[in-house]
């Protein structure tokens, strides 16, 4: 049975709760979007949660970024992931991709349950870090200039993690 991961906000204006099979925080994401928007360390650890099971207190207090991807030719575009936050204290809540309708991608930041604490981390998005962040690499960690190709899904299975 998955776990029911509880969350809000700084402020408390918004409450949230979702279902998870992939509940442990691994995944470090360096890139500008995330680390300017939800990541004070340099980084966001999203999780992952079955958007079919979201419930939320507040909804009216909820807001939405989309940010523009600029990309190796200078071309922008506007990315599909919508970052939903409170609009009283600005706190990251999650980030839902409608390319994948059935996923939402909470940040471990916004999560007021337990989360288990992870045997290993995987880094991501390193081409994008900030000039101060020295990436805590750890000897088991995995990390990647872009995306790794292993889901959120088979890095949890493969290591007996997966939630049924």
């Amino acid at each position: 049975m998955p776990i029911m991961l509880k969350g809000s906000c700084r402020c408390g204006a918004v409450h949230f709760s979702v279902e998870s099979h992939a509940p442990v925080p691994y995944q470090l994401c360096y890139c500008s979007i995330c680390r300017k928007t939800a990541g004070g360390g340099g980084f966001a650890i999203n999780l992952s949660a079955d958007a079919a099971t979201l419930k939320v207190e507040g909804e009216d207090k909820i807001g939405n970024f989309s940010a523009e991807i600029e990309g190796d030719d200078g071309a922008c575009e506007r990315s599909q992931a919508q970052r939903r936050f409170c609009t009283t204290c600005g706190a990251a809540l999650w980030l839902f991709d409608p390319r994948w309708p059935e996923l939402l991608h909470p940040f471990a930041s916004a999560i007021d349950s337990h989360l288990p604490r992870a045997p290993e981390k995987t880094h991501l998005m390193l081409r994008f870090k900030a000039g101060w962040v020295e990436p805590a690499i750890g000897p088991n960690d995995q990390s990647f200039d872009t995306y790794p190709e292993e889901s959120i899904e088979d890095w949890h299975r493969k290591r007996g993690l997966w939630v049924d």
